[in-house]
């Protein structure tokens, strides 16, 4: 099921350019970096969980590009983007295949069932 987005025709024409345009930059260089690697974790530092998703894919022996993006008083605006922009409220955010997959959780239960391999 889709989640719900406010549609278009309920925000004013005057603010949807500012809407489409924030954080722009952020959004652009995650998905570019999706679209060009297999493995993608989204993280950002003091928090845990990217280094245990990051040392869960090196055990493994997979492959992965890693994007950092502030700590936790650090750039939260942009991260809060990424998380509007997939959904998904926390971090990481690991992509597999151009699909975003969940979190450190979510990854674990992915390599114990061979879904994501070397």
């Amino acid at each position: 099921m889709p989640r719900k987005l406010l549609p278009n025709n309920r925000i004013h024409p005057a603010i949807r350019d500012a809407i489409a345009s924030s954080q722009a930059d952020i959004i652009s260089e995650v998905e570019s970096t999706v679209n060009a690697n297999d493995v993608v974790v989204v993280g950002m530092a003091q928090n845990p969980f990217p280094k245990k998703a990051r040392k869960a894919l090196e055990a493994a022996g997979v492959e992965y590009k890693y994007l950092e993006y502030g700590s936790y008083l650090k750039d939260w605006r942009r991260r809060n983007a990424l998380k509007m922009w997939t959904g998904w409220p926390t971090f990481p955010m690991v992509f597999h295949k151009g699909v975003l997959v969940g979190g450190f959780s979510e990854l674990k239960s992915l390599l114990t069932a061979g879904e994501i391999s070397a």
